[in-house]
């Protein structure tokens, strides 16, 4: 999880790096439509990725997935970066309450304790002020609750689909909506550069997707969630190290909250096995 969370990180700074004349369609375009086809030429011929155990939760995860990124970048479109992302960073929480719905998980005291822990973290690093208009903070605290809904569907498709197809049909769907806002307008590769960037987008992408979706299979939905908003600090550290931004004693605190909370839900998970 603290992997793929590094390597989302360093998606975003690829995304930034590539410039504002990319729309977010023809993102999503390179990074659904192409991760669909190197799925399928990696692993095609040694899984059938179009036949799932579960069709109907396996379509469901991909458009709930789907809306959950569409939601969040109009988001980020419309109202101040900082306010969007504590908003969408309390998706631990949706998680939390859609697992028992979609599975059996159940949530403890002490897991709530650790998740409004990160969830504060995320606050502080970002100087949280509700700014923006309405619409704006509403597609945030919409797009926090797909991805919610999310993880708790990845957590139950994992009892018995694989970490790749789960993915593969999470770009099948995110491409379909895509390709008709790209095509009206395509933005394509000027450059050896550009095409560099896009690759490693694709890249990044993938393999960050595929050990987020492998690692719901040895931790509860919401822990892992918990573990993704690490991803805030690696963003942090990016952005001072690639873009001369300031370190604040914000980024010192909020990293502290947010991984005290995660090693306090891993201590006392293994505290629940051994006494088991």
């Amino acid at each position: 999880m603290l992997i793929a969370a590094f390597l989302f990180a360093i998606l975003g700074v690829l995304i930034k790096i590539l410039g504002p004349s990319y729309r977010v369609w023809d993102i999503a375009f390179y990074r659904f439509v192409g991760g669909s086809l190197v799925l399928l030429a990696i692993f095609g011929f040694r899984q059938n990725l179009f036949r799932p155990a579960r069709p109907k939760l396996m379509l469901l995860r991909g458009v709930v997935g789907a809306i959950a990124f569409l939601t969040l970048t109009f988001a980020i479109r419309t109202i101040p970066l900082s306010t969007a992302m504590v908003l969408f960073y309390s998706f631990p929480a949706f998680a939390a309450l859609f697992s028992p719905l979609v599975g059996d998980e159940k949530i403890r005291f002490y897991e709530i304790v650790c998740i409004v822990l990160a969830l504060t973290g995320v606050a502080v690093i970002f100087d949280f002020k509700m700014e923006g208009s309405l619409l704006g903070q509403s597609m945030a605290v919409l797009a926090a609750v797909f991805a919610g809904l999310t993880i708790a569907i990845i957590k139950k498709l994992r009892e018995n689909h694989g970490s790749v197809i789960i993915y593969f049909f999470f770009c099948i769907i995110g491409g379909i909506i895509s390709l008709g806002p790209f095509l009206q307008n395509p933005q394509l590769p000027d450059n050896g550069t550009e095409s560099i960037i896009i690759g490693g987008i694709l890249l990044t992408s993938i393999i960050a997707q595929i050990l987020m979706n492998h690692g719901f299979r040895y931790c509860k939905s919401w822990e892992g969630g918990l573990f993704m908003t690490s991803e805030v600090i690696f963003a942090a550290m990016f952005g001072i190290v690639f873009f001369s931004e300031v370190l604040t004693w914000r980024l010192w605190i909020g990293g502290l909250l947010i991984f005290s909370a995660a090693a306090a839900f891993n201590l006392q998970s293994r505290l629940a096995i051994n006494e088991n």
